[in-house]
C-alpha cells in the first residue's frame, strides 16, 4: 500500500482502547474503547473530511473576509472557505506534523508555523495524545517562538460516535446554557441567546430526532474538576463523552448535515474552542501571546 492520504499512522493503546493520530494535520483518525469507537474516525485510504479530528490552529471556525488587525496593523490570509467568503480552521490542518515523544500509550506531535503572509508570527504547536484508565487525552500547547505579540486561538474537531446508525436515535446532553447565534449566509457570529425554551437545550439530556446543528455553545456549565461534557448516548446504550477544561470556553456542535452522503449525520461533532468563531476581527476569547509564553488546553474523550 502506498502512504494514506493522511500520512505516517501513530497508533496507541492501553488496555481494550486503541487510538491513531496521524502526520497530516497532527489529528486524531479514529479512538475505539473495546472495538466500539468513541470517535467516528474516517478509514485509512481517506482523505480526511469535515475536519474530522483536526487540531484548528492559530484560529478555530471562522475568520470572516480572512482579513483582521492586530496592533494596528492589517493581515489578509487566503479564502480557504471562499464560498462564504471566509478563512476556515487555521493554518495546520493539511500540514505534517513531527513525531515529537511516543511511548506505547502516549504520543507527542509537533508543528512550527512559521512567519507567512497573512500571519507574519512565529508559533510552535505541539499536541500530547495519552489514553489511560480515564480515556483519552488530548493537551495541545502553543508557545511562542518569535519576538513579537501574536493572536492565538486554538480547537480540534471530533466527532462524538453513536455507534451503529446515525446520531438521530441518539439522545444528547450538552452543559451549555448559551447558544451563539450567527447569520445563516456566512455562518459569522451576530450575538447570543439563552437556550432555556428554545429547541437549543440539551442540559437535559433528550433525542437529537430531526435537529440540525451547527452551533457554538458558551457559559459551559463545568463540574467539579473544572470540566463541561458533551455526552452522546447510543441505541446500544453506550455513551460517548467528552471534556473540555476552563481554557475551552465554547463547544461547537455539528450534526454533519453539510458533508457527503455517506458521512452525514454519522457522528456528532464536539468541537472544544478557546474563543468562537470571527475572533479575530471581535478579538472575544482571542489569546494574546507574548514572546516566549507558552499555552495549553487540554479535552478529553471516554466511553461510558
Amino acid at each position: 500500500m502506498t502512504q494514506p492520504p493522511s500520512g505516517k499512522q501513530f497508533e496507541i493503546t492501553f488496555e481494550a482502547q486503541r487510538a491513531t493520530v496521524v502526520e497530516v494535520g497532527g489529528g486524531i483518525r479514529e479512538y475505539a474503547d473495546g472495538g466500539r469507537p468513541v470517535l467516528d474516525p474516517y478509514a485509512i485510504d481517506a482523505v480526511c473530511d469535515g475536519g474530522r479530528g483536526a487540531p484548528l490552529i492559530p484560529w478555530p471556525n471562522r475568520l470572516g473576509d480572512g482579513r483582521y488587525a492586530f496592533d494596528g496593523v492589517e493581515h489578509q490570509v487566503p479564502l480557504s472557505e471562499p464560498s462564504l467568503h471566509n478563512a476556515i480552521h487555521g493554518l495546520l490542518r493539511w500540514r505534517p506534523w513531527q513525531l515529537r515523544d511516543r511511548s506505547p500509550a502516549r504520543i507527542v506531535v509537533g508543528a512550527r508555523l512559521h512567519p507567512m503572509s497573512g500571519y507574519p508570527f512565529d508559533l510552535d504547536a505541539e499536541i500530547s495524545y495519552e489514553l489511560g484508565a480515564d480515556g483519552l487525552t488530548v493537551r495541545t500547547t502553543a508557545t511562542n517562538a518569535g519576538d513579537r505579540t501574536l493572536p492565538y486561538g486554538s480547537g480540534q474537531h471530533p466527532y462524538l460516535s453513536p455507534g451503529a446508525g446515525i446520531v438521530d436515535a441518539c439522545t444528547l446532553r450538552l452543559d451549555a446554557e448559551t447558544r451563539i447565534t450567527t447569520d445563516l449566509a456566512r455562518q459569522l457570529p451576530t450575538g447570543s441567546e439563552p437556550v432555556s425554551g428554545t429547541a437549543f437545550d440539551f442540559r437535559v439530556a433528550r433525542q437529537i430526532g430531526a435537529t440540525r446543528l451547527d452551533d457554538a455553545f458558551t457559559d459551559l456549565v463545568r463540574d467539579e474538576d473544572g470540566r463541561a461534557w458533551a455526552r452522546l448516548t447510543g441505541s446500544d446504550g453506550r455513551t460517548a463523552a467528552l471534556w473540555v477544561d476552563a481554557t475551552y470556553s465554547v463547544l461547537q456542535v455539528f450534526t454533519g448535515d453539510t458533508l457527503g452522503e455517506h458521512r452525514r449525520r454519522h457522528g456528532l461533532a464536539a468541537e472544544p474552542m478557546t474563543c468562537p468563531a470571527d475572533a479575530f476581527r471581535s478579538g472575544t476569547g482571542l489569546i494574546r501571546l507574548e514572546p516566549g509564553a507558552t499555552t495549553t488546553a487540554t479535552w478529553g474523550a471516554l466511553l461510558r
